[in-house]
């Protein structure tokens, strides 16, 4: 099963494909586990195959690939006969002339990477597949085809077709037959386990009376050398009497009562085995060796033992040449949950200014001390930047609002995987945006199929213009393909936030000039999914203020409120204070707020709100692409009027920081904290919190609130 294999014999053929070296090793375990544990309970059922598929998910090529369909993987476990098809991995990249291209980086296998790049030229010449312009072999030591698609093809179209008409989708007949007791059968996956783990017992109880008919021919010697040593005078004294060495054995053997083989040995040992260093060396062997005997015996007496043996040799197996899989699974929609063959990891989502998306493994994203320089979280084109950055875990749905008020839902293992440098992919290749329009923020959802959860929890808008709008979450649960409208905005409005609640926390609404107004979410009463809004805060009139962000807190929390700016500074404030006054005056929405953060050259403008717990990290980007993460409780608290301290050093002329999330805390310690060391030597005017003055009128909505929401 590990190496794979073909041939026929006999007039009976045999195709078995590769497999993953511990997915098989874990089988066989698994299988071992549960013949003990019916040693030891009548009652326990027998293992079957599709518990075996739990471990043994499906075959592993050397050359990676796509298994597309479990059909023909679960027909081969279970009957023995099955047709497994097989995708090359291709990606739909566009290049820096907008135009998008595949490349192909892995082959099923089998296939000759010349022979399919003459083919695929073959066809496109003969204009059975439309929209290729030129197709070039990069391969070096890695597979590298680069397909040119026309400006007006569509390069999913084109994937589609080179899936049917080329080797990029090969199908693998499975044809399980095995020699057993020399006579051919075909075999479940069960049945290759179980034979294979019988020879395995047939082995280790051959060896083991192998072993110990050595050790205890041993031990016959080592008992002879004894006697001699005990009774080293008179044995030297019959050697010298003898002979010959033939004698010499004749006349212990008539002393001492011993055999041939213990004769002999004792006439070839020789002098220096008579010292006392080497009579104890020969006593302890001998006691070592009747512990071998002893536990050898056992062996052979105790069947559980010996499965104990052959679980502990396929272990050290796995250890020493066990790797991770290189074949993905794709299952039909029709046949599974997606997400059984997914990990629950954390990544972060990024989503540059140009609409370039990936996801990335939070575990790449290395913590740093605050005032650290960052490291890259992503390549982008010119005059692109990271705009947007989230954490979310795979088995999460993602809900995209974009600029325009509409929404789109995406699973978070649909997103394509990246490392922090790549660029990702054009997220309007995999949502259908409207002309114009660009996702503007994305949530993750983990319970959008609990009619429960989805009933009692609502989203809640904010627009760049101050306006907001409450729906239930519900109103959003049912995902279609093209999308839906998500709340109507009026003209030169645009979407800035989404923010999912439980309808009972607090709401903080900041803008670019550095003002927050807080007030009681239930204050926006629910809407309809495609109303308007009604005012959350009252913005100045100095035409570049705006909302940038909102933060949801349950009431009693011990959050603190966290905001970033522009330049890179940051501080942190509580809501109340140690008497439980508030600091963020809770007022009515539509008010223009109170400070949060001394504007001035230095620091920029705000960009960024968070709540936030010591128990958290916060990883920022930067316009240039350059990440940081840190330990939230590296960053003091102050009050609502200081600068704040510097987060993150801007390495290059012109870079802003552009975005912040928060993400779990790192487990592990690692060398990378020490980077760069703090900079808090300039941090600014950090205890200046001073009288707030006018801070805003914090009163009534006044009369020229439009609360008025749009009909559905």
């Amino acid at each position: 099963m590990v190496n794979g294999a073909s041939g026929i014999a006999v007039g009976m053929a045999t195709n078995m494909p590769t497999h993953n070296l511990s997915e098989v090793i874990d089988g066989c375990c698994a299988y071992i586990n549960n013949i003990k544990a019916r040693m030891h309970d009548e009652f326990c059922p027998e293992i079957t195959v599709e518990d075996l598929m739990e471990y043994i998910k499906a075959p592993d090529f050397p050359t990676g690939g796509t298994i597309y369909g479990y059909q023909g993987v679960k027909d081969a476990y279970e009957t023995g006969r099955g047709r497994v098809i097989i995708r090359s991995n291709a990606d739909i990249e566009t290049d820096d002339n907008g135009r998008e291209r595949i490349v192909i980086t892995e082959l099923p296998y089998g296939v000759v990477k010349n022979e399919l790049v003459k083919a695929i030229a073959e066809l496109a010449n003969d204009k059975k597949i439309e929209g290729i312009s030129d197709i070039q072999d990069h391969s070096k030591r890695d597979i590298r085809i680069v397909i040119d698609v026309k400006r007006d093809a569509n390069a999913q179209v084109v994937l589609n077709k080179l899936y049917k008409f080329t080797a990029l989708q090969s199908s693998f007949a499975v044809n399980s037959i095995a020699l057993v007791k020399g006579r051919p059968m075909l075999l479940n996956l069960k049945q290759l386990i179980g034979y294979f783990i019988e020879h395995r017992m047939d082995v280790v109880t051959r060896r083991t009376k192998f072993e110990l008919k050595k050790a205890e021919e041993k031990a016959h010697i080592l008992q002879g050398l004894i006697i001699a040593v005990d009774n080293i005078d008179e044995v030297v004294r019959i050697i010298r009497a003898s002979r010959t060495p033939a004698d010499a054995q004749t006349n212990l053997e008539a002393r001492f009562n011993l055999d041939n083989l213990q004769s002999k040995a004792i006439v070839d040992m020789r002098l220096s085995a008579l010292t006392g260093l080497r009579i104890d060396e020969l006593k302890q062997e001998y006691e070592e060796i009747e512990k071998l005997i002893a536990h050898l015996n056992e062996l052979l007496a105790s069947e559980e033992m010996r499965y104990d043996v052959i679980n502990e040799e396929l272990v050290e197996i796995k250890e020493k040449y066990g790797d991770e899989r290189r074949t993905r699974i794709v299952k039909m929609a029709t046949e599974f949950n997606p997400e059984d063959m997914y990990a629950d990891d954390d990544m972060v989502i990024t989503i540059s200014h140009l609409g370039y998306i990936k996801r990335t493994p939070l575990a790449d994203f290395r913590q740093q001390t605050r005032g650290g320089i960052g490291s890259k979280a992503g390549s982008a084109r010119d005059q692109d930047f990271i705009e947007y950055v989230h954490q979310a875990s795979m088995h999460s749905t993602m809900m995209f609002f974009t600029e325009m008020g509409r929404l789109y839902w995406l699973k978070v293992y649909e997103l394509p995987e990246g490392n922090k440098q790549s660029k990702g992919r054009a997220i309007q290749n995999m949502i259908n945006l409207q002309k114009g329009d660009k996702v503007r923020t994305c949530i993750n959802v983990k319970g959008l199929n609990d009619q429960e959860y989805v009933e009692n929890h609502y989203l809640i808008f904010i627009t760049k213009n101050g306006l907001m709008k409450k729906t239930t979450l519900e109103a959003y649960s049912r995902p279609r393909a093209n999308g839906i409208i998500a709340l109507g905005l009026r003209e030169g409005d645009e979407l800035i936030g989404v923010t999912l609640t439980d309808g009972q926390s607090e709401m903080l609404v900041a803008s670019y000039n550095g003002k927050v107004v807080r007030f009681n979410e239930g204050g926006v009463r629910p809407m309809g999914r495609s109303a308007t809004g009604v005012k959350a805060i009252t913005l100045e009139e100095d035409g570049q203020d705006r909302v940038i962000g909102t933060v949801c807190v349950e009431k009693n929390t011990d959050k603190t409120i966290l905001v970033i700016s522009e330049n890179g500074f940051g501080k942190r404030t509580p809501l109340d204070d140690e008497n439980g006054e508030p600091i963020y005056r809770i007022t009515n929405r539509g008010g223009k707020g109170v400070k949060t953060i001394e504007i001035t050259e230095k620091t920029g403008h705000l960009v960024g709100i968070e709540g936030v717990t010591d128990e958290d990290d916060l990883m920022l980007i930067t316009k240039a692409g350059t990440a940081i993460r840190m330990d939230i409780s590296t960053i003091r608290q102050t009050g609502r009027a200081a600068q704040g301290v510097k987060l993150i050093e801007l390495q290059k002329r012109n870079d802003t920081l552009m975005s912040g999330c928060i993400v779990p805390k790192e487990e592990e310690e690692n060398g990378d904290a020490a980077l760069n060391g703090e900079n808090d030597g300039n941090d600014g005017n950090d205890g200046n919190d001073g009288n707030d003055g006018n801070d805003g009128n914090d009163g009534n909505d006044g009369n020229g609130e439009n609360n008025n929401e749009t009909n559905e």
